[in-house]
């Protein structure tokens, strides 16, 4: 089986690419390295598989039609898993063409690289944002989710709309993934808990937004990518629209408070946090719930990790991480 990942740099790319390697799957990661984070993050990522015989790397920038329809020429896959993308909803405030870019330019490239080379199955990530500022918890797939809050929940809506049209037009196989809050060990910068864990470790104050009335659906990496492979091995069928075309929520089912969260963080550094107490942000919501009642019922995941658990894996990392970068130690792979 050979699998295109996409974003494979990122935190979730990273993670699947050296998943399916570990199942003897031959995989082809393209990235285009952008420095919305510390590119040595996304560098140090590569450099963990790079050295495997069935890895392929190439830089690439999906919102470029012309490379991107050229590596669908050039290539054959399998399955493809939709990665690449700008993430971040409050980034999205103050930087949209990069999400027009990337996620609408980027994935319409995708799709018509998928649709020219009849490829057996594209899996892309979608968001819990999409959800916007849903009440009715948890959240399942069959809420109307015609509200966005942010321009990047926004793309991602289109995301799913785009890959229906392209699955009922041309009956390509696609399976959409609305991710929630996903963490562990090399993960992003830009989120919550990475800076948390940075700030409290620094000694520095930590900013807490609706003065910590929010709750999260935290998903540990390993988990997320547990019910990744498992819906990459599992094309959809027709759906009343005769379409081959699915979306999942892909979570933890268990929404924890932020101040508990927190708390977790402090018991693991053993410091205590210095709060800044903060009003909510723009675009963002006070609570993501994740029903995978369909997700554990077509391909039987369920999460196994305990937020205790993922933050001692994610801190453990952060110091060997941290005293890497503080040595020069963090390997640097040429453009």
């Amino acid at each position: 089986m050979r699998v295109l990942v996409t974003g494979a740099a990122g935190f979730i790319g990273f993670h699947l690419a050296q998943r399916l390697l570990l199942d003897g799957v031959e995989v082809v990661g393209v990235d285009n390295l952008n420095d919305y984070y510390d590119v040595r993050l996304k560098k140090a990522r590569l450099e963990q598989i790079t050295s495997h015989p069935q890895f392929t790397f190439g830089y690439l920038d999906v919102s470029d039609r012309k490379s991107t329809a050229r590596l669908f020429a050039d290539q054959t896959f399998d399955g493809v898993v939709h990665l690449a993308a700008q993430a971040g909803v409050r980034y999205s405030i103050d930087n949209p063409d990069a999400y027009v870019d990337s996620n609408l330019v980027g994935f319409m490239n995708v799709l018509e690289g998928c649709r020219h080379s009849h490829i057996n199955h594209l899996v892309f990530a979608s968001s819990s944002s999409v959800y916007g500022t849903n009440r009715k918890v948890p959240f399942s797939t069959a809420d109307n989710v015609d509200h966005p809050i942010s321009l990047y929940a926004a793309t991602k809506k289109a995301n799913e709309l785009m890959a229906h049209s392209y699955s009922h037009l041309y009956g390509l196989p696609v399976t959409g993934l609305r991710f929630f809050t996903v963490y562990g060990p090399w993960g992003r910068p830009d989120m919550a808990y990475f800076k948390f864990v940075d700030a409290i470790a620094s000694n520095r104050p930590i900013d807490v937004y609706n003065h910590g009335q929010m709750q999260r659906d935290f998903t540990y990496i390993d988990d997320v990518i547990e019910g990744v492979v498992r819906v990459l091995n599992r094309p959809p069928q027709m759906d009343s629209s005769h379409a081959p075309y699915k979306i999942y929520n892909i979570g933890n089912h268990s929404p924890v408070s932020l101040m508990h969260f927190i708390e977790v963080i402090e018991a693991k550094l053993g410091k205590t946090a210095q709060k800044n107490w903060l009003p909510m942000q723009p675009g963002d919501v006070h609570a993501t719930f994740a029903d995978i009642t369909e997700l554990s019922r077509d391909v039987g995941f369920a999460p196994q990790t305990p937020l205790e658990e993922g933050m001692e894996q994610f801190v453990q990392w952060y110091h060997t991480y941290a005293a890497a970068q503080a040595t020069s130690a963090v390997p640097i792979i040429p453009r």
